[in-house]
């Protein structure tokens, strides 16, 4: 089955970029949220990438037109019923990525190819709460999603050969690597990468360092483009302590437990760039 139509479901910065990518590469999208508000600022964020495109010359006026135009919000999921794919992009909740996959579950055609692009909710479980699990699908993009290439495909216990290949060649003419990975907690990126940002709390909740001087060293010594803790703030601190939570429940491991300054800034709402506060001020 040929895909020509997206819906993405959450319009907050990955549901948006997704949108963006998407939009750019020719697919018709349909970006769904339950805010208005959302929705709205959405557009303004992808047409403002689409402007930076503009800019750098890497995409002409008449193309940023019509990309922009390929793109329909709507609060009602029966819109998805026109999509071929989805990508759900809402809150890393679990409970609340099965509300929304039953929601969407509803509303797609039978042969629609359903995805997520969670970053540590099982693929498995919630491909059990759909009425074909088979042509259920992790889809992993990374933040900046316009800017970063890389897609974790992730397979189920369930998923077809044909639901795993099709989303692999999705994820290529949307422009981006796609690496397949089992279904275990964290996959790849964030099983490595996040544990190392939940020592750099460690080191600055013990004052080893300044913020600063913590990500510079990470910067120039192990030729990081963004310290731990500015990427953090970027990642978002409540998504992050809710991975390192299913890391540590999954595994039952110690190393994975999530350090309390952590848990103790997203209690006060620091929870970074989104918010104006994180590590780091903005």
């Amino acid at each position: 089955m040929p895909v020509r139509s997206i819906g993405v479901v959450g319009a907050g910065t990955m549901g948006g970029g997704i949108a963006q990518v998407a939009a750019a590469a020719g697919f018709a999208v349909t970006l769904i949220d339950i805010s208005e508000s959302a929705l709205a600022n959405a557009t303004q964020r992808i047409a403002g990438g689409f402007d930076r495109l503009v800019k750098k010359d890497k995409m002409t006026p008449a193309a940023r037109e019509e990309a922009l135009a390929r793109i329909k919000t709507v609060t009602d999921f029966g819109a998805l019923a026109e999509a071929d794919a989805i990508v759900e992009a809402a809150t890393e909740n679990a409970d609340l990525k099965t509300k929304v996959m039953q929601l969407v579950d509803k509303a797609v055609r039978a042969d629609t190819i359903v995805t997520s692009t969670t970053s540590s909710v099982s693929i498995t479980k919630l491909a059990s709460v759909i009425t074909n699990p088979g042509r259920f699908i992790g889809m992993h993009f990374f933040n900046p999603v316009p800017v970063m290439s890389l897609v974790e495909v992730v397979r189920g216990l369930q998923t077809t050969d044909a639901t795993h290949d099709l989303i692999t060649a999705l994820a290529e003419k949307m422009g981006k690597t796609p690496i397949t990975v089992k279904n275990v907690p964290g996959f790849i990126v964030n099983r490595l990468l996040l544990p190392m940002i939940n020592e750099a709390f460690f080191a600055l909740a013990e004052e080893d360092a300044s913020p600063g001087e913590i990500d510079d060293a990470m910067k120039l010594g192990c030729n990081h483009p963004m310290g731990p803790l500015a990427l953090a703030d970027l990642i978002g601190l409540d998504v992050l302590l809710s991975v390192m939570e299913v890391l540590h429940r999954e595994f039952g491991d110690p190393k994975y437990r999530p350090c309390p300054r952590l848990k103790e800034m997203v209690d006060a709402g620091y929870l970074g760039r989104k918010t104006g506060r994180g590590v780091y001020r903005y």
